[in-house]
């Protein structure tokens, strides 16, 4: 979408921003309200607004219509925005506790009024940091269960499904994941960035004719399977966390997909805490995560199945490939994830921030390895144990 085709769009300002909170009713007309812009992503601006006489505050997220961290050149749909508000109002009704009310949406100004979540903090942020978060994967393994279970075939009527299907065709999005997931960090790419230590093993995947012919199978699958719908960017950076509260955010990319990507791409992002973790209690917490998120997502699934109105789900046997058709996906997708996340073009600060160069790069070659294993091998990974083994 090109920027000089946006009629009714305007970006909001520290003043507007106030104004709208004023003109939707959330306070007060005579509260005083406080505004600041808290986003740090590259693709909205984030308002928080807080009223000075009662504490009460609120998030006004607005789409750019382009990406920040490149400008007005690389242009992006504002449709983002109203997908995004979608998807939480939908995903909110599946699983109410784990995800931000949503109190009003404006297409044309590409905005979602939501629910503060400032008094959480941000799950990478914490993990880096060494806190434990114990509830973590045990809801992350309910809000998988739930939302992937009642958006599939499984749970709706065939219209209700091909209607959210068309509801939530994002394509500017999934293009974005198609390029930064699947295809650039697999060739000689200009997005792609990693240290000169990495030289050597980067050029490695490139040449690598079998591993390129396994992620053109996964590619594939998410191109054409609209299993469930998708966050489509699951990781710990979407997540707002405390030790008893989970909180699922930024469903912007959100799509009718194949139910293990999301699994595999939040799997994946805890991988990378068990990388760069040493201490052996340390690791173990975040291998726990790991084991939870699935088995939790495998028996809430599995709950829910035997709700099914559809025939073919009392065929002894059907569940059964449909766990492990999504493990098995899951595990491929968290190969491309571990190995987009280290050379391509949104790194994550659980590796970036490590200062000591040379661990740096021992624990990216590790990323790597595991990645390519994990897309090459998923078909023998058959368990969760099996995928926690290659972590010890």
């Amino acid at each position: 979408m090109a920027i000089t085709q946006l009629k009714n769009y305007r970006s909001l300002t520290i003043e507007s921003a106030i104004g709208l909170a004023k003109d939707l009713s959330l306070f007060d007309p005579s509260e005083l309200l406080t505004c600041e812009e808290i986003g740090d992503g590259n693709l909205n601006y984030v308002f928080r607004i807080v009223s000075s006489e009662t504490g009460k505050s609120i998030i006004i997220k607005q789409a750019l219509p382009y990406a920040k961290v490149v400008g007005e050149s690389w242009p992006l749909t504002l449709d983002r925005a109203r997908i995004e508000a979608q998807a939480l109002k939908l995903q909110r009704s599946l699983a109410e506790r784990l995800v931000p009310e949503v109190y009003h949406s404006d297409e044309e100004l590409a905005i979602t009024v939501m629910e503060d979540l400032s008094h959480l903090e941000i799950a990478r942020k914490g993990l880096n940091k060494g806190e434990i978060y114990p509830a973590l994967s045990k809801d992350i393994g309910e809000f998988l269960g739930a939302t992937l279970f009642f958006t599939s075939d499984y749970a709706l009527h065939p219209f209700k499904k091909k209607g959210y299907v068309k509801e939530f065709s994002n394509p500017e999005l999934c293009k974005i994941t198609e390029d930064l997931v699947f295809t650039d960090p697999f060739f000689n790419s200009e997005t792609n960035e990693f240290e000169e230590a990495l030289e050597e093993e980067v050029r490695n995947l490139w040449d690598d004719l079998a591993l390129k012919l396994e992620v053109a199978k996964l590619k594939r699958s998410f191109l054409t399977e609209g299993e469930a719908l998708l966050h489509g960017d699951l990781h710990t950076g979407s997540i707002f966390a405390s030790a008893q509260k989970t909180k699922v955010i930024d469903p912007e990319f959100a799509f009718y997909g194949p139910i293990g990507f999301d699994i595999g791409q939040f799997l994946a992002n805890l991988i990378f805490q068990a990388i760069v973790r040493e201490e052996t209690s340390k690791k173990n917490e975040i291998l726990l995560h790991i084991e939870t998120t699935w088995k939790v997502f495998e028996s809430t699934f599995s709950h829910f199945w035997d709700q099914s109105e559809d025939a073919y789900t009392k065929i002894d046997g059907y569940l059964e490939y449909v766990l492990e058709k999504s493990f098995t996906d899951a595990i491929g997708f968290l190969g491309c994830e571990l190995i987009r996340r280290t050379i391509g073009l949104a790194h994550v600060e659980d590796l970036d921030s490590v200062q000591d160069e040379g661990k740096r790069v021992l624990y990216k070659k590790r990323c790597l390895a595991l990645g390519r294993e994990c897309i090459l091998e998923r078909q023998r990974i058959r368990t969760i144990q099996d995928l926690l083994d290659k972590l010890i």
